[in-house]
């Protein structure tokens, strides 16, 4: 049972006859009479009598035609939401790493949202990237550049990126955190293997890295956003690096002159530029 077939109920009821109801809803006369059978056979009741030439609802039929009201009452109710909502309307999946979206999108996340009723985000995060070729989401923020694909590739921002070292140790060599191989392109791995340093914990979660540098026993390299609390810290030193992380945006290309997303990338624009100026 579904939503098209209670309709032909009430077209029924409306005008009287199956060619009425057929003319009305612009569907096949025989279609008409087929899933009315089909109703009455689901719900074991008798819908119409005929009399006279009209189609006349039974007691059990007006009992059914009751809730159909109600539905199509709550149907029209529905088209109208968008009437109703200020801005832009629509349902955006964004995916992103853990980092960026807890330290970055997050906490701007409900004045967005507050501002757009008619906006709902869904965030999709991982240190995996989602298969944006398929559709997996809507938006992403990737950290390196994919080469090509079937979607809308722009630089969202540079990030700065802050070279950590405890002031003083007490006992021993500093432990040095890295990123793992497959990220040995970046300005992070870069700049520590300029160094010469070997990396002893290797990860691709920066907020282990922020543990370990906290704990002034470590040594290592964190976006701005991840590391405002350390840059206080007189038991640590930092230097900033000569070059920047590029972060990238990822739109399907079918949503680029949608207006949701377009407030959506003006916000995640917004969110880095603030980031940065509490960096």
């Amino acid at each position: 049972m579904n939503w098209d077939d209670l309709r032909i109920i009430a077209a029924v009821r409306d005008e009287g006859t199956y060619a009425g109801a057929s003319a009305r809803l612009r569907i096949d006369e025989t279609t008409v009479g087929r899933r009315l059978a089909r109703i009455e056979r689901a719900l074991g009741l008798r819908l119409f009598e005929a009399a006279d030439g009209v189609r006349k609802p039974t007691r059990q039929c007006d009992v059914v035609l009751a809730h159909i009201q109600a539905m199509a009452a709550h149907a029209e109710e529905i088209g109208r939401i968008g009437e109703s909502l200020p801005g832009p309307i629509g349902r955006l999946r964004i995916a992103a790493t853990n980092a960026i979206a807890e330290e970055v999108l997050a906490p701007r996340t409900s004045e967005l949202l507050r501002a757009h009723p008619g906006l709902t985000l869904q965030f999709l995060t991982s240190s995996e990237n989602v298969k944006f070729s398929r559709w997996e989401a809507d938006l992403a923020i990737r950290l390196r550049k994919p080469d090509k694909g079937d979607f809308s590739i722009s630089k969202l921002a540079e990030v700065r990126l802050y070279f950590f070292e405890p002031v003083a140790t007490t006992a021993g060599e500093a432990v040095t955190c890295a990123y793992p191989d497959e990220l040995g392109g970046i300005p992070e791995m870069q700049f520590l293997r300029a160094k010469r340093l070997r990396a002893r914990c290797v990860t691709d979660n920066v907020r282990i890295i922020h543990k370990l540098i906290q704990s002034h026993q470590a040594v290592g390299v964190l976006p701005e956003h991840s590391c405002v609390d350390l840059m206080t810290d007189r038991r640590l030193h930092a230097t900033l690096l000569p070059k920047r992380r590029d972060v990238w945006l990822l739109v399907q290309s079918h949503l680029k002159r949608d207006a949701a997303t377009r407030v959506t990338i003006d916000w995640l624009r917004a969110c880095f530029q603030d980031a940065a100026r509490s960096g």
